[in-house]
């Protein structure tokens, strides 16, 4: 039957159901009803560690098969799974009833490692994402300089420190172009920082400055700042731009929200939050503002809003659309920017591993204490000695104090594993969460930093879950590139957006479509204790969905480069239609 054949049948059925429904009582009026839908609830058992599917996953010879084409949504939660005749019994007077044509619906994506903060800041700043030179970063900069009034800052974002981590810019050209106005330019993942004369004026950094624990501020052969910091250092630069108001905070919070709910997310994890954010965001979630979850990470950095946590203890009520259960804590720096702590030399930097621990400011005893009292802890680690490191320093709590265990602790990233160390995520009860944009972006230099033998077991994400780890999925936005499709495409074909390389960088590491979606959903959900409630489309689970075009795992199977092209049509958050696609 074809497409528009199909569509008149349900439409005459559901005609009927209707009138009848109209004449009785209906089964119960729901706010929502979706029909005409290819529905994957992901109720079916999870892959092995292989990624060979389940024996009752809803798949054949002939490829996947939809769980269910409708369901129904009241009071925040779905009431109703199944076919859209049975649908049209909750059609109500108030109902909100939409066909989707054939739209594949899955449960609420989750990004599980963001900083929506800083998108949110962004969109004010000056984008130099993509930007190949510095010549070329400098005229952006020069060109919103003649929009400014002198004497503001100009901030700008994206310029890529892995890239660029042979040629640094220094601030010589930045100062003569734009000489009037204070500049911070952030580097794409946040370890790193740019800055003309008048920026590092107004930060108070001189010939004369130390560098904090963990940071580099990179000077030259006479001793004076080049105009750029690593690290730990970068805070020196940002925290001498002048801070939104809480009202702009507020709003900035809430622009980068509705984008996310634009790409088809019904919830985020925010890793590393600090004391004026935390506070907009409760203002949001009081006002009943918030489009979709957050489930926050707060910040160790922060010691007077974690110690402040670590006297109240986390929350636990998963119900909330803001939920503190969480801390997020440093334990080296990047790769790109040599600040991964790795257990031998760089292969393009002899003599040099990184920092890491005590040497990147890790407090080890607040962060045990906030373990103890309860907190899930998600700790920064990217280089093989940061993350042995990292998991030593869990073991060692888990030890002490058994209960610990039960905290589903995470390593953010792990992005560079020792093959001694693969086993003891699972063993531990360890997340890894990972980026699959982070490997399609860093493929470019991440082997300079390794050499070949190393970077088997980078980005490897196919090693860990044959060790039995479930792996939340994420972007690390505004880092990355956010879009769901995208990032779900790297995570089955180990490819970028212009399908290179042909095969799949590394493409032993890849993901299974199953694998994929069950990384930006219900282990998400695992992973913030949240599988009760979401992750899986079942009755009296959150009414959290997301609507896209295409047939997401049968797509991945077969055409898997289609998925670039793929939209979202409609999300919903809490039992809300959020975004529509018109």
């Amino acid at each position: 039957m074809s497409g528009p054949d199909r569509r008149a049948v349900v439409a005459a059925l559901l005609a009927t159901l209707g009138a009848a429904a109209g004449c009785t009582q209906a089964a119960e009026e729901a706010d929502i009803v979706l029909v005409d839908a290819r529905v994957y609830t992901l109720g079916w058992g999870e892959p092995d560690t292989e990624g060979r599917s389940a024996a009752n996953a809803p798949r054949d010879s002939a490829g996947w098969h939809p769980n269910a084409e409708a369901l129904a949504v009241k009071d925040g939660r779905i009431i109703f799974i199944g076919t859209s005749g049975e649908a049209g019994f909750y059609r109500g007077k108030k109902t909100r009833f939409v066909d989707l044509h054939g739209a594949t619906v899955i449960p609420g994506l989750v990004d599980s490692h963001t900083h929506v903060g800083e998108l949110g800041r962004n969109l004010s700043r000056v984008n130099l994402v993509g930007v190949k030179t510095e010549a070329e970063a400098v005229a952006r900069i020069a060109e919103r300089a003649r929009q400014v009034p002198a004497g503001e800052w100009i901030v700008g974002y994206g310029w890529d420190e892995g890239a660029w981590a042979a040629h640094y810019p220094t601030l010589r050209l930045l100062s003569e172009r734009v000489p009037s106005h204070p500049v911070y330019l952030r580097g794409l993942h946040g370890f790193a920082g740019w800055a003309n004369r008048l920026g590092l004026t107004r930060a108070g950094i001189t010939r004369a400055s130390a560098a904090p624990v963990g940071g580099v501020i990179v000077k030259d052969a006479g001793g004076e700042p080049t105009g750029l910091v690593l690290n730990q250092a970068v805070p020196l630069l940002e925290q001498a731009v002048p801070a939104p108001t809480p009202a702009q905070l507020a709003d900035q919070l809430l622009t980068a929200l509705d984008t996310m709910a634009g790409r088809g997310y019904t919830a985020i994890h925010e890793a590393g939050v600090e004391s004026a954010e935390m506070t907009a965001l409760a203002s949001l979630e009081k006002a009943g503002r918030l489009p979709i979850r957050v489930y926050a990470m707060l910040s160790v950095r922060d010691t007077v809003l974690a110690r402040a946590w670590l006297a109240r203890g986390p929350q636990r009520d998963s119900t909330r659309m803001l939920r503190v259960q969480a801390v997020k804590a440093f334990y080296d720096g990047a790769l790109g920017s040599r600040g991964a702590r790795l257990l031998a030399d760089y292969s393009d930097s002899a003599g040099y591993r990184g920092v890491s621990g005590a040497g990147y400011g890790f407090d080890r005893k607040l962060v045990a204490a906030l373990m103890r009292k309860g907190f899930q802890v998600a700790i920064h680690a990217i280089g093989d000695a940061g993350n042995r490191e990292a998991l030593d320093f869990i073991q060692s709590v888990e030890q002490r104090n058994p209960a610990v265990r039960n905290g589903r602790h995470r390593i953010e990233h792990a992005q560079v594993i020792s093959p001694d160390d693969f086993t003891r995520f699972a063993e531990l009860g360890v997340f890894p969460s990972m980026e699959p944009p982070h490997a399609v972006e860093d493929k470019g230099w991440a082997e300079r930093r390794l050499g070949p033998v190393r970077i088997r077991g980078a980005y490897a994400w196919r090693t860990m879950r044959h060790y039995g780890a479930r792996i939340p999925l994420n972007s690390d936005l505004p880092g990355s590139n956010f879009d769901f499709f995208y990032g779900y495409h790297a995570a089955v074909t180990r490819q970028d957006d212009r399908l290179q390389p042909p095969g799949g960088w590394h493409p032993e590491q890849r993901l299974t479509p199953d694998e994929a979606l069950r990384g930006y959903t219900l282990w998400a959900a695992i992973a913030s204790f949240s599988e009760l409630y979401g992750g899986v489309i079942a009755p009296g689970r959150w009414a959290d969905l997301t609507v896209v075009d295409l047939d997401l795992l049968n797509v991945a199977e077969r055409h898997p480069d289609s998925l670039l092209t793929g939209k979202v049509m409609m999300t919903l958050a809490n039992g809300k239609i959020i975004f529509e696609r018109h």
